[in-house]
Formats: C-alpha cells, structure tokens, sequence
C-alpha cells in the first residue's frame, strides 16, 4: 500500500514538473489583486512550512539550490516517513527503562511534517540564508554565547534560578516574531491591512504585530516583545524595519541581543506565493548582517487559524523551579 502512494506521489510531483512552463507563461500577464488603497492585497492565512533548514548543510559548501531531481527524492523521503505516523503502535513493546526519561513521542503524531524543500524564484533553496553565500550565521567569535541568556549564565545564574532565564516560548510569551520563524508546528499566520497599518497574526503563541505605514520608531528605550515595527511601500514590496526588541526574544533559531534589527521585504508574486526575504543586523552577535529568503504559500479558502491557548509553561514554571529548589535543599542535605 505504501509503496502504491509512494508512486502515486511520485507520478503527481512530474505532472507538477512538466507543468512549470505553464505558470512561467501565465506569471508574465498577472497583476496582483489590490486593496482599496492600491496596494497588493497580502489579506488571508499563509503558511512558511518547508523542510529546508535555516542554515546550509556543511556538506554543501556554497551549493546554493538543489536540482529539480535532488529535490524531489528530499520531498519523497519526507512524505514517506510522514506515512509512519499512522500506522498502529506495536501492542507487545517493553515498557520504557525504570527512571529513564519518558519522551513526547505521541506528540510527534500532531507534529506538522515538512515535506516541501523551500521553492524561490524558481530554484530549490538548500538553506533559508542566502547571504552569506555559504548559508551559514555569521557569528563573532563567541557570538552564540552574547545574548541576555548567555550573559545571565556568565553571571553564574543557572538556568532553574528564576522566571526570567527561561525561554520565552515556554512561558508562553513569545516563539519568535512571524513569519521570520518557522515553528515546528503551526507554521501559520493572518495578514490583515488597512491604508495605515499591516497586522501579521503568528499562530503560535498568538503573537499579533502590528506593523505602522510610514510612521515613526518609539523612542529606543521602549522595548517589546516583538519590537517597533514601521512600513512603507516600495513599488509594490511592502519593506518593513523593524527595532527596540527585547533581548530576552532570543531563541535557538535567531539568536539576538537588544541591538538586533530586522529589515523585511514581502512581494506578491502570484495569488497564492509571496516571495519573502528579511535582512538581520546585530553587531552584538553577527560580524556582518545576514538574509534568509522564504516563499509564503497562501492556504485555502476552507482553512482557519483556530486559539493556539498557549499556557502549558504557565502553569508548569512554578512546578520546575521548585523541583529545582528542592534538590538544592537535597543536595545541602536539609530534606
């Protein structure tokens, strides 16, 4: 059976192939539909899901897209792991190790597969960074270990001493600011416009950035979670800085300082695609300012962005900082 859709999937990536000259046809005569403003119209749920990593696989060196053929066997091995997810548990497998630690496989069921390899202005990109050319982050010496985490850790505060050292996304604060991250799951967001302002609802952790038309940054020392954010039309790209962001926004995929400073770019390049690119600057972490290029797909008409009710580390940060404390007094043998 599996193999029978495996083939099936395979014959409909060709039809998808030999279809390319079709739409390259097409694209020369299309106009994006516009608000009543006059601008593109970028109203509706997108989605930035791909396989295709931040970072380049080092193998690659300067390899800057993959082949049609390389690409579509990536695609392929995705989709058939993403098969196992629904076949049946073994009934008759051991009981996990006594004490050992008991993983969140069952939440890898509802995990959102990425199967397409990231698709921009025609190539199949092998990483999200294009500039540097070598698709790496171009960290200062030690630039990993700069951000407000690093430097608490230096302090000598470890990572169970308080509310405060424990990452954003799991005190349900922030998991990045959208679409710049491509969550593990709920790779989704709202863009809804009016003449004066762009708002982008990210799904997870329901960040909502409202991004200002040709206004004015607050004053620098005025930080957010998901920073100051000012717009303006360039032609029909929609160029977004943005700055005075928290350094604590800091997070594995984007690690920052509160120097950090983002300057996007989003195109509409047909109904359902735009071309979206975001240029990172923090001379804190990076020697040089770096850009990642992504496609945003559009998603259907019948598809909604339901509450992420984000609240799991909520609840649960008083329980781990004081499990924390309790083996402090252990090992000081008072309990």
């Amino acid at each position: 059976m599996r193999t029978s859709l495996l083939l099936l999937f395979s014959f409909f990536l060709l039809i998808l192939g030999s279809s390319e000259p079709i739409v390259a046809d097409s694209a020369a005569n299309w106009s994006p539909l516009r608000t009543e403003h006059g601008h593109p119209d970028f109203q509706g749920n997108w989605s930035n899901r791909t396989q295709t990593p931040i970072q380049r696989p080092a193998h690659l060196g300067n390899k800057r897209a993959y082949t049609d053929e390389e690409a579509r066997a990536l695609e392929e091995l995705a989709w058939e792991a993403n098969q196992v997810k629904f076949e049946p548990l073994d009934p008759d497998r051991e009981a996990p190790e006594a004490g050992g630690r008991i993983i969140q496989r069952a939440d890898q069921n509802f995990v959102d597969m990425r199967i397409d390899v990231l698709r921009v202005d025609g190539e199949y990109r092998t990483s999200m960074i294009v500039d540097p050319a070598d698709g790496q982050f171009p960290f200062l010496e030690n630039g990993r270990r700069k951000d407000i985490f690093a430097k608490w850790r230096a302090q000598g505060f470890g990572p169970m001493d308080g509310p405060e050292i424990r990452p954003a996304g799991e005190r349900c604060l922030s998991r990045g600011i959208p679409p710049t991250t491509v969550p593990p799951y709920n790779a989704n967001f709202q863009i809804v416009q009016t003449n004066d302002h762009v708002m982008l609802l990210g799904e997870m952790v329901h960040d909502a950035r409202v991004i200002k038309l040709n206004g004015r940054h607050q004053p620098g020392s005025i930080k957010s979670w998901l920073g100051d954010s000012v717009g303006y039309w360039e032609g029909d790209t929609l160029v977004v800085r943005t700055i005075n962001l928290r350094p604590e926004i800091s997070h594995f995929r984007l690690i920052s300082s509160d120097q950090l400073e983002l300057v996007e770019r989003f195109t509409l390049v047909n109904n359902n695609e735009i071309v979206y690119s975001f240029t990172v600057t923090d001379p804190e972490i990076y020697s040089q300012s770096f850009t990642e290029e992504l496609t945003l797909k559009r998603r259907g008409e019948d598809e909604f962005l339901y509450e992420y009710a984000c609240h799991e580390g909520n609840y649960s940060v008083s329980g781990i900082l004081g499990g924390a404390r309790r083996e402090e007094l252990e090992d000081q043998g008072k309990l």
